[in-house]
């Protein structure tokens, strides 16, 4: 189990530091059946039952919203069998040129490498105020 442990935490830690540099995300990790569910009482609490679902309704309109795109600093990490923990802030600005910054615990279930389930907590008045943008392109 340690060495599923190490292998699932390198891996997501990995694919942290592509988001860090532009050069990919943890999204890439998601299984296709993944399920996401966003915590809380945001504008986009619920669960998304497949990466397609998650990606469409979340991460493109969020993204959307944005003039410079989210970078990851991590805080923590903690892995526990198939299950790692990431505790990290990510900053950005939006489309209307404020800055938005956001702190996030993600925990993520890995079965083979690819994300199968995650849970998200994060501060939901921020990305509220930043959800209440226009989607554009």
């Amino acid at each position: 189990m340690a060495s599923d442990e190490s292998s699932n935490r390198a891996r997501v830690k990995q694919a942290f530091d592509a988001w860090a540099a532009g050069t990919g995300s943890p999204y890439d990790l998601l299984a296709a059946d993944a399920e996401w569910t966003i915590t809380g009482n945001s504008a986009a609490s619920k669960t998304y039952p497949g990466r397609e679902a998650f990606i469409n309704e979340v991460i493109k309109p969020f993204n959307a919203r944005m003039s410079v795109g989210l970078k990851p600093t991590i805080r923590n990490m903690y892995a526990d069998g198939d299950t790692v923990i990431v505790f990290f802030d990510a900053a950005g600005t939006a489309k209307d040129g404020k800055p938005y910054k956001n702190t996030y615990a993600w925990f993520l279930e890995l079965q083979d490498g690819k994300i199968v389930k995650a849970t998200a907590f994060f501060d939901s008045i921020a990305f509220n105020e930043l959800w209440k943008l226009p989607a554009t392109k």
